[in-house]
């Protein structure tokens, strides 16, 4: 029969390999932003291409819970934890996913001036990539006033999303040459909102788990 001790083993590699997808997404978030900035199609196709890694590394995590729970005889709470990193994984990959989602936008745009400076959009960024490492920190660690914070934070980034929006339709309404680009602008928002998302619904999951109690 498994021990604790092997059990609480195979739960930190688990850990320690969560934080390294996070850390790998979080580096695909500043690719994108800084490809996006730059008009660098090489950085943007790497981002699309590291996707597939991303998308690697969720399975096997994936795998490593499904053997915890066959081969361990997890208890409820120990569940509670394979199942909050199962979570997690999905919402991280689909973060992934909108990063090679924008990096398609940015090879696109790559030969266009842009018709205006880039400032709030990697602003935004910013704060999604501070909510994707505090949310793994807060499952990791339980940490229920951290996953808050996270969940807290998502009305920064609409209020991001909003005045990005707002100022893209203005620009549209004034000149309809621009209409165009601002579209594809306004898509990359809305993949960062997502983002956003993404990691609120981490940080809810978060809650539930270890209070059981929804927000």
């Amino acid at each position: 029969m498994p021990t604790r001790h092997e059990f609480e083993k195979k739960i930190n590699e688990l850990h320690t390999d969560l934080i390294k997808m996070g850390t790998v997404i979080e580096k695909s978030l500043d690719d994108t932003i800084t490809a996006l900035k730059n008009q660098d199609i090489t950085l943007a196709e790497q981002v699309i291409i590291n996707d597939d890694k991303i998308n690697k590394m969720e399975l096997t995590i994936e795998r490593e819970c499904l053997l915890l729970i066959t081969t361990q005889q997890p208890v409820a709470s120990d569940l509670r934890d394979i199942a909050s990193v199962l979570k997690i994984i999905t919402d991280l990959e689909r973060i992934a996913d909108h990063c090679a989602d924008i990096s398609e936008y940015t090879i696109k745009l790559a030969n266009e001036k842009y018709v205006k400076p880039l400032i709030h959009i990697p602003e935004m960024a910013q704060e999604v990539k501070v909510m994707i490492k505090d949310v793994i920190d807060s499952c990791i660690n339980k940490d229920i006033e951290l996953a808050q914070k996270v969940y807290d934070k998502d009305d920064v980034i609409d209020e991001y999303f909003d005045e990005i929006v707002n100022e893209l339709t203005e620009m549209m309404i004034n000149n309809s040459n621009v209409v165009r680009q601002c579209t594809d602008f306004l898509f990359i928002v809305k993949y960062l909102e997502r983002m956003g998302d993404h990691a609120t619904n981490i940080a809810e999951w978060i809650i539930f788990t270890v209070t059981g109690n929804h927000i």
